[in-house]
């Protein structure tokens, strides 16, 4: 027994007085044949055997792949790192803590999944990287290179010498990173946890600037290898929230500028973001998504909403600027001051940056790269939509669904004017161009509502409903409906609407100056119905009648949405009997952009010119082509309800 103790301890006294120098160069080789490159230790080694044994080494070298900008992995004044031994019998190394002295470390990947730091013959995504616990570096660099993140970085460290400094391993970050500016800074814990089976989690704070993207976080992370366990709470900031694509691979709206604050959470691959709250230009936002990357397409959920949502912040959604929409159309002139010039101003619509010269339609094309990079499922809210100019949202609501590249919101429900427009809008971006199907019912919608920034409309009351059944196809807004085919129709029952308005689209003279004088009446509305049936991108009227107390209108015309142009001729046939009446149909044309309205010209020239042939004889009977008998009768409002409300080719129509 004696003999054996004697033996162990000569035993561990050879090995702890062993010249390890000796073995520098069959360790180089060793250790060069089983990471598949380079491997040297410059000036000394000393070793501490055990089944875990510690490495002390000066001056170290791993070369990089032949392939690589940096000939070195890694280039360190010292290295000292322990290895479990067992492991690296069955070709796995397993670094529990590892610490270097002014190292010099180049990462880099390639584009088909090679990768620098992937140790043995193979560099590609199935070669052995070495598990690592934790790692301290004082004083040192790091380049990353990855072509097809568009990643430029290096990278320097510094280890705080002081004591009782909980963040001692600061860091700061220079470069490109997609392809853009990249910058950050930080502090870490003294040593960084590369596996969570090794330390507890470790401290981390970071600022982040990418483009025009700025980031600040604080927490806590478990594995900076996978990034787990992450639990930090964030302040992000930038011009739009779809720049976050190119960063993280998150699919997101085109947004105003956007400052918004939460907490982040991530568990094996799935990044959890809570607590939501901030602003997206001038409408605020709250909520929770998560986003899953443990399947080949990962997948965006979750809820947000807002309580008060800007209406302009909805442009960049749709291809426009912000300020496109905050362009709002000139007032309608009071019942005093009725002119052409005052209906010539209110017909008179901005012209949206980002489109066509002398179009109104988004013409931006739509990405349909984004739209098979992820699948969504989430629901967005706005109990208050504020600052509409000229359509009277009040509140809204949309579920997105994304999946496949199939682009869903199902359903769309949005409160307009008192009533509500619902149904689902669908965009497939698997065939090309996009194919885009539109289904939304109109309900309730109160007249005197509808046009909030036309004073004499709010006299009126009544209910307008309708449908817009539309299939199109194109990569842009502009594209869509130029092509789009199907059926369109609003429908009104009885109400009240404003006399002075169908007197002045009448051009009845006379009524025009009494109502000028006694101020605005209404007259009954019995029905109305506008119904078009849409070939291609023109849209053919079907119907188009306004039957009131006073005055039958009557309509027919076409509207391009290829061309964004209109022409659109309405005969009113006044009931009652008035002087100063010209009884000229009424022609809108022109473009979205510009349009135009004034009496049918060949029609108003034939009673003109009657009316200066009796005037010659006897200006008094000039009057007498002007006086109005009143022939219109009533519409069958059934029958035209009917008739407007059934597409042809339901009713078996070409």
């Amino acid at each position: 027994m004696a003999g054996i103790v004697i033996f162990l301890i000569i035993g561990v006294l050879v090995l702890s007085l062993f010249p390890w120098d000796l073995l520098r160069g069959p360790v180089n080789r060793y250790v060069s044949d089983q990471l598949g490159r380079r491997f040297e230790i410059t000036r000394h080694l000393s070793v501490n055997l055990g089944f875990t044994t510690r490495v002390s080494a000066e001056g170290i070298e791993i070369a990089n792949p032949e392939w690589a900008n940096d000939p070195y992995l890694l280039k360190a004044d010292a290295a000292e790192f322990d290895i479990k031994l067992l492991p690296l019998l069955r070709g796995k190394v397993v670094l529990p803590n590892i610490r270097l002295t002014q190292p010099r470390i180049g990462l880099q990947s390639q584009p088909d999944g090679q990768r620098t730091w992937a140790f043995s013959h193979d560099t590609s995504e199935k070669g052995t990287a070495p598990q690592i616990g934790s790692f301290i570096v004082d004083q040192g660099s790091v380049s990353y290179l990855a072509k097809a993140q568009g990643a430029d970085l290096n990278i320097r460290f510094s280890l705080a010498s002081e004591s009782g400094n909980d963040l001692p391993l600061s860091f700061k970050a220079t470069g490109r990173w997609n392809n853009g500016v990249f910058a950050a800074n930080g502090r870490t814990g003294g040593a960084l946890q590369f596996s969570k089976d090794y330390r507890a989690p470790f401290p981390v704070e970071v600022n982040v600037v990418a483009g025009k993207t700025r980031l600040q976080a604080k927490g806590s992370l478990d594995d900076l290898s996978t990034l787990a366990g992450i639990d930090a709470t964030f302040n992000l900031q930038g011009e739009n929230l779809d720049d976050l694509f190119g960063l993280l691979g998150v699919v997101l709206p085109a947004t105003p500028p956007y400052k918004l604050s939460g907490k982040l959470d991530k568990k094996e691959k799935i990044w959890a973001v809570s607590q939501i709250e901030g602003l997206l230009g001038k409408s605020d936002l709250s909520g929770a998504l998560s986003f899953d990357q443990s399947s080949a397409v990962p997948k965006l959920t979750g809820k947000v909403q807002s309580k008060i949502m800007d209406f302009a912040d909805l442009a960049p959604v749709i291809g426009m600027m912000p300020s496109d929409l905050s362009t709002a159309k000139a007032k309608s002139a009071s019942t005093s001051t009725v002119s052409k010039a005052a209906l010539s101003a209110a017909n008179k619509k901005p012209e949206p940056a980002g489109v066509a010269s002398g179009k109104v339609l988004p013409r931006t094309p739509l990405d349909a790269t984004k739209l098979n990079a992820m699948n969504a499922d989430v629901t967005y809210s706005a109990a208050d939509i504020r600052h509409v100019k000229e359509l009277p949202l009040d509140k809204g609501s949309v579920h997105v669904k994304l999946n496949a590249g199939v682009l869903q919101l199902d359903p769309v429900s949005l409160g307009v004017a008192g009533g509500s427009v619902a149904g689902t809008i669908q965009i497939d971006s698997t065939v090309a161009p996009a194919a885009i199907t539109t289904r939304l019912d109109v309900r309730a919608l109160q007249l005197n509502q509808l046009f909030p920034t036309v004073e004499n409309t709010k006299t009126g009351f009544g209910k307008f409903s309708g449908q817009f059944n539309l299939t199109g196809r194109g990569n842009s807004v502009a594209q869509m409906l130029g092509s789009a085919s199907g059926d369109v129709a609003i429908l009104m029952g009885k109400g009240e609407i404003s006399n002075i308005l169908l007197e002045f689209m009448g051009l009845d003279g006379g009524e025009v100056i009494k109502f000028l004088v006694r101020g605005d009446e209404t007259v009954q509305l019995r029905c109305a119905a506008a119904a078009f049936d849409v070939k291609q991108g023109l849209m053919t009227s079907r119907a188009i009648v306004l039957d009131t107390s006073d005055t039958l209108i009557t309509g027919q015309g076409k509207i391009s949405l290829a061309n964004e142009t209109l022409d659109l001729l309405f005969k009113p046939q006044p009931k009652d009997v008035s002087i100063l009446s010209l009884r000229s149909p009424l022609r809108i044309g022109g473009t979205f952009a510009k349009t135009t309205a004034g009496p049918e010209a060949s029609a108003l020239a034939g009673r003109v010119g009657i009316a200066l042939v009796l005037a010659a004889i006897n200006p008094l009977l000039a009057l007498a082509a002007t006086v109005e008998t009143g022939p219109g009768e009533d519409a069958d409002c059934a029958a035209v309800l009917s008739k407007a409300a059934q597409p042809a080719a339901a009713s078996g129509k070409k």
